[in-house]
């Protein structure tokens, strides 16, 4: 992969001094992909927000030389932005917080390089956002609103940490109106059905395709499978996996899951 949109954010944050100097360091490089992945408006967000960029940036760079054989053998390390990221060995490869490793011991004048596929947020950066306020933001306006009808905002705003499968409001539609109209008019059955929806913890799609059911919050269990490129939940397909929030993880779902 190329990283042309890593060296611009560096000089747009004013890094590259930092950089050029003796070191060393070692870096957890995103692709231009991973950066891409963000979507463009987040990058020009980013752009036009040097200070936030540079924390971000930093929490690519760890002071000293890391090489994979010490990355491997340690469970975090201290970024120079100040929080930790986390290294997790799977069986099909090695994740740092939720990125997969893809190349590792690139060397380099002042150190050493380690390639990533997504870029890393220092979680209270972009995590200013809980549950409730990104389901706000990304506009999944019917799940809000029986959020709030079912009187569960305040649980989904706690420390959590929690996984929410967020099913779209095209998903609630497909309820039908007279099903919705009913379920926001009975908050103990809209309830259940929420938390059917809910996971204590974080769950990674990573660790989804390791499972083969995940227990919910309202007592019942979701059944986890994976055909035509799409994980499955029950019969609801993930279609945007793993939005990081300030407690939890959120994955976006096609279909609203009803407990059996």
């Amino acid at each position: 992969g190329t990283f042309n949109t890593l060296v611009a954010a560096v000089q747009a944050a004013g890094l590259e001094d930092t950089l050029r100097s003796a070191g060393p360091f070692t870096v957890l490089a995103p692709t231009d992909d991973a950066f891409a992945r963000l979507g463009q408006k987040e990058i020009d967000r980013l752009l036009a927000n040097p200070h936030e960029l540079a924390e971000i940036l930093k929490y690519h760079v760890i002071q000293g030389k890391a090489t994979s054989d010490v990355v491997l053998s340690q469970g975090s390390f201290e970024t120079v932005q100040g929080h930790p990221v986390f290294v997790v060995q799977r069986k099909d490869g090695v994740l740092i917080n939720d990125a997969n490793l893809i190349a590792t011991d690139v060397m380099a004048a002042n150190g050493v390089i380690h390639v990533i596929d997504k870029v890393l947020y220092p979680k209270p950066v972009r995590l200013i956002h809980d549950i409730v306020d990104e389901a706000i933001e990304i506009e999944l306006d019917t799940l809000v609103a029986a959020v709030q009808a079912a009187g569960l905002e305040h649980v989904l705003r706690s420390e959590g940490p929690f996984t929410v499968f967020a099913p779209t409001d095209e998903a609630f539609a497909e309820l039908g109106t007279e099903t919705l109209k009913r379920l926001l008019a009975n908050p103990d059955e809209l309830a259940d059905i929420l938390l059917y929806h809910v996971v204590s913890g974080e769950t990674t799609s990573k660790e989804l395709g390791y499972l083969d059911s995940v227990g919910m919050v309202n007592g019942d269990r979701v059944h986890v499978d994976f055909e035509h490129g799409y994980q499955l939940v029950n019969d609801a397909r993930i279609i945007k996996a793993d939005t990081l929030v300030a407690n939890g993880i959120i994955h976006i779902i096609d279909k609203v899951l009803i407990p059996r």
